[in-house]
C-alpha cells in the first residue's frame, strides 16, 4: 500500500500518459510495469514514441519548459509531477531513444513515515 493523496496521485498518471500518447502520434504503444524494489514501489511508464533528446532531458523538469508549440503546453506538467513525487518522498526518473522510446520511472516508498508532508 501506497500512502498519499489519491488525486495528486491520479495526476501524476493522467499527465504521463497524456504525454505518452502526444509522443506516439499517430500509433503505438504505451506500457505500464510495476515493481518492489526494497520497499519502493517502481511504476514504469514506456512507450514507443519520438523520443526526447539528451539536451531536453536535462530540462523536462524545470517549470515552465516545453517541447510543444506555442498554446499547446505550458511546461508545467512535469515540473507538478516531480513536485508531487517529492511530496510523496519519491521520485521520478527518466530515459528515452530518440524516435525509439521514453520510459519514466515513479520511485513512491511503501511506507509512512513521520517526513511525509501529509
Amino acid at each position: 500500500m501506497i500512502f498519499g493523496y489519491p488525486q495528486k496521485l491520479q495526476q501524476v498518471f493522467i499527465t504521463l500518459l497524456v504525454n505518452a500518447s502526444h509522443a506516439i502520434q499517430s500509433s503505438g504503444k504505451v506500457w505500464l510495469t510495476t515493481k518492489l524494489i526494497d520497499l519502493k514501489v517502481s511504476i514504469s511508464i514506456k512507450d514507443n514514441g519520438h523520443g526526447i533528446s539528451s539536451e531536453n532531458i536535462k530540462k523536462l523538469f524545470d517549470p515552465f519548459f516545453t517541447t510543444k508549440p506555442v498554446g499547446k503546453g505550458t511546461g508545467l506538467g512535469l515540473h507538478i509531477v516531480s513536485s508531487i513525487l517529492e511530496e510523496h518522498n519519491g521520485h521520478i526518473t527518466v530515459s528515452s531513444t530518440l524516435r525509439q522510446e521514453t520510459k519514466f520511472i515513479l520511485h513512491l516508498p511503501l511506507n509512512h513515515d513521520s517526513n511525509t508532508k501529509f
